[in-house]
């Protein structure tokens, strides 16, 4: 058996963890995927245009074009004409679709804090994913550049302005500190339908909770 050191040893721990609290906060939402409360959270942000959307979640195009598609059927998004440009779409989100993401958010919300209720530090927790966030937010910047760099599109876009944008990273002492958690209420054990084996990471995970 190859030993490995303790940092490599937490990394794979870590992907365990996000693999599996995939599959919870997934199995945690009503009528929605993870994707789709991924888009709306994107639009509500001001994310109009599909191909902004691909770029800034780091997913492909037709994942996007069928994601966005699908909530269009449902209701919970629309599309229209471009104010300077009549050949462009912008998308919108509903009343219907707006409902659904906040109930989405809240929902994932009440699961993030019921599991790092239950660790060691909660408060550093929430800062550490917080932080991780950060990061994930930054490597997709990086990642949307290069490809406009290879491509020779203009800059300007969203990604770009959020690149120039400091965030604060929160930290341990000013986190909020989830309540422990009702331990009348079912433990993510239950919620999570006792998952025990990790899955393929989720690509709605990267989000914001957009996670």
């Amino acid at each position: 058996m190859i030993e490995l050191s303790g940092f490599e040893a937490d990394a794979r721990s870590a992907v365990r963890a996000l693999t599996r609290s995939s599959r919870i906060l997934e199995r945690s939402l009503q009528g929605l995927s993870l994707a789709d409360f991924r888009v709306l959270s994107a639009v509500a942000e001001g994310e109009a245009r599909a191909s902004r959307l691909a770029q800034r979640l780091a997913l492909g195009k037709p994942a996007i074009s069928s994601t966005v598609e699908s909530l269009v059927r449902r209701g919970l998004l629309r599309r229209e004409s471009h104010h300077a440009d009549q050949r462009a779409t912008d998308l919108m989100l509903t009343d219907a679709g707006s409902a659904a993401r906040s109930a989405a958010e809240s929902e994932l919300v009440a699961v993030v804090s019921s599991l790092v209720a239950d660790t060691p530090d909660p408060g550093g927790t929430l800062a550490a994913l917080a932080a991780l966030d950060v990061a994930v937010e930054r490597r997709q910047v990086a990642l949307a550049s290069a490809r406009r760099a290879a491509t020779g599109a203009r800059p300007g876009s969203a990604a770009q302005v959020a690149a120039s944008t400091p965030r604060a990273i929160p930290t341990a002492a000013s986190a909020p500190v989830p309540r422990p958690a009702d331990r009348s209420a079912p433990s993510p054990e239950t919620v999570e339908g006792a998952v025990s084996d990790p899955a393929p990471l989720n690509a709605g995970f990267g989000g914001k909770v957009m996670l």
